[in-house]
């Protein structure tokens, strides 16, 4: 079966789980018989892992120039597709000047570069709705030029992407859906995203979740037929056996530590409310926040208003070993997320030997049993958590033995078959 895959981010260029998680899940899928998948993001770098897939680049493919490589002499010839309804132009003159001709109200322009191919930056700037339009015009090209079995667009920046595909072949298409923007918004939610994520969730044919909590978002806030939409869990990529003997920490202090974006759907001002009430029992305890995001200088701003910024550490963004050195020096992992489709990090943390305090908001909590689980909003609760762990050494081993021998069931192996059954309910549907 072959898969044609949209996605935004692959490793090592991520910005969060949904990179990790696209990696794992071809990871999985490559590792079944009877599974090719090719991956697109809008733009590669040259570094990424391709051992397991084909991985194209969107910035890449010319819109409408194409190449022909012929057998006899390794000879290769060069055409230009007037037909086509993407008419490529490099600057503003020569645009109005493609304007002024008689085209069909479907054609769409597109700013190229000499060789007809879209710049794509692949980041979340201030052109994305642009990027994510251009996307779909080369997802078109790329599905109607190779043969494949189904489409699988990974969250709303590919969905449009997916779409295209779709139309451009009749295949099968399947969303995956790792967050709405109910989760990222916390309600206030951004009425063109919105609208993308409900195309794309009813032009689909099959639609996967990340979590039972999200399925029901989706049902609920979308008005998709629950019959349409199948939760598959993520996973979690096993730890190189060499990098899991790390440098002892060198302080003699507790560390406890926040990792993920520093915005509204992550919690982290809860987190730093908890942190204050655990310093005023004990104080050799250190705090972590690792990410960036937009509430970081109102985080900065409120611990030192409650006066415990000696207390607390910044790092900025953090991904590979230095991830894990951080949880090699962490005494408890804290994920305090309002609002969390599933939240990987938990189980790199668990794989790790580190105890973790996730929320009941969070899609992981469904998974695992050996996690302490707080409401969000409860910082008293949170902070007992964190209290508790810290200072009941038989309490955080349990979580330490048992937590790592719950993750080590959870492998991208299992989610990658269960993906595969939805690409067959897809395919015997459509």
């Amino acid at each position: 079966m072959k898969v044609l895959m949209f996605g935004w981010e692959f490793p090592p260029h991520i910005s969060g789980g949904l990179g990790t998680a696209c990696y794992g899940l071809t990871k999985g899928l490559a590792e079944i018989k009877d599974m090719e998948v090719t991956f697109v993001v809008p733009k590669a770098f040259g570094d990424e892992d391709q051992t397991t897939m084909h991985l194209i680049g969107a910035n890449t493919v010319a819109v409408s120039k194409k190449d022909f490589q012929f057998a006899e002499g390794n000879k290769t010839i060069e055409y230009l597709e007037v037909d086509s309804q993407i008419i490529p132009y490099v600057g503003e003159e020569e645009f109005w000047k493609l304007k002024s001709e008689k085209y069909t109200p479907q054609t769409k322009f597109v700013k190229t570069d000499e060789n007809a191919k879209i710049n794509f930056t692949g980041t979340y700037g201030p052109g994305l709705m642009q990027e994510i339009r251009d996307y779909a015009l080369v997802a078109q090209i790329i599905a109607a030029e190779n043969k494949y079995d189904v489409i699988h667009a990974h969250d709303w920046l590919a969905y449009l992407a997916g779409i295209a595909a779709k139309n451009a072949t009749g295949l099968p298409l399947v969303v995956h859906v790792h967050a709405t923007d109910f989760d990222r918004s916390g309600g206030n939610v951004n009425p063109n995203v919105y609208a993308i994520e409900r195309e794309g969730m009813e032009v689909a044919d099959k639609i996967i979740t990340v979590s039972n909590l999200t399925r029901n978002v989706v049902i609920e806030k979308y008005g998709i037929p629950p019959e349409k939409v199948v939760t598959v869990y993520n996973a979690v990529e096993p730890v190189q056996e060499e990098q899991e003997e790390l440098p002892p920490k060198s302080i003699n202090e507790k560390v406890v530590t926040f990792l993920g974006r520093i915005t509204m759907q992550k919690g982290p001002e809860y987190f730093i409310e908890a942190a204050n009430l655990v310093l005023k029992k004990m104080q050799n305890v250190r705090f972590v926040m690792a990410g960036s995001g937009d509430l970081m200088h109102a985080m900065v701003t409120r611990i030192a208003d409650l006066k415990i910024a000696d207390r607390f550490h910044f790092t900025g963004f953090l991904k590979g070993n230095d991830v894990q050195n951080l949880f090699n020096m962490t005494d408890v992992f804290v994920m305090p997320s309002v609002s969390e489709p599933f939240g990987i990090v938990p189980l790199e943390a668990m794989q790790l030997k580190v105890p973790v305090i996730i929320s009941n908001q969070s899609g992981v909590a469904e998974v695992l049993d050996h996690a302490i689980k707080i409401d969000f909003w409860d910082t008293h609760a949170m902070a007992d958590a964190i209290h508790g762990v810290l200072n009941y050494s038989s309490l955080a081993e349990h979580f330490k033995t048992e937590g790592k021998d719950e993750v080590a069931g959870l492998k991208w192996t299992d989610s990658a078959h269960n993906v595969r059954k939805v690409y067959v309910e897809a395919l015997t549907q459509n």
